[in-house]
């Protein structure tokens, strides 16, 4: 934008400079054609700072309505933000009500999480600096208390009520 009111102003300068040559020009009594052609390089000179200055204009007001919006996609952006820590706080809390009600331990709650996370027994020993056969082992645990055949039919109990048909 700065550099096209640069422009503006030393189209405007030169138009300026070309006028006092035509008028000095005129004193000297130099051809007509001479003047005519210096009169039109005036003409397109000040045509073209005009369509440069609407078409600044036209910028600069998309410049002003992308603000606009930009600032309430930002406003909209936040609130779905707001909304989604909400709905992740109260689904953690379904999830922690549900793993209580199945009688899980703190241990087995914490397996339950990463599996329903996606971790697998490898990496879920490794993140509780466990042994993989222990997890295997509570994995079991989790999957009889929760009456599950395993981590798959674990994650659509969490996920049914979520699908709609």
């Amino acid at each position: 934008m700065k550099k096209d009111v640069f422009i503006i102003i030393l189209l405007l300068l030169i138009t300026l400079f070309k006028l006092f040559d035509i008028f000095a020009d005129l004193q000297l009594n130099l051809p007509t054609w001479h003047i005519a052609q210096e009169g039109i390089l005036v003409l397109l000179t000040i045509l073209g700072s005009i369509y440069l200055g609407f078409d600044l204009i036209r910028s600069s007001r998309q410049v002003k309505a992308l603000r606009s919006k930009l600032v309430k996609a930002d406003k909209q952006i936040n609130n779905m933000s707001s909304q989604m820590h909400a709905a992740r706080q109260e689904y953690s809390l379904t999830i922690a009500a549900q793993f209580t009600a199945w009688g899980f331990t703190k241990s087995e709650q914490q397996v339950a999480l990463l599996l329903l996370k996606g971790l697998s027994f490898k990496e879920i020993a490794e993140v509780r600096l466990t042994k993989e056969k222990t997890v295997r082992q509570q994995a079991s645990t989790i999957y009889s208390k929760a009456q599950v055949d395993g981590r798959h039919t674990l994650c659509a109990w969490f996920m049914e009520d979520f699908i709609q048909e």
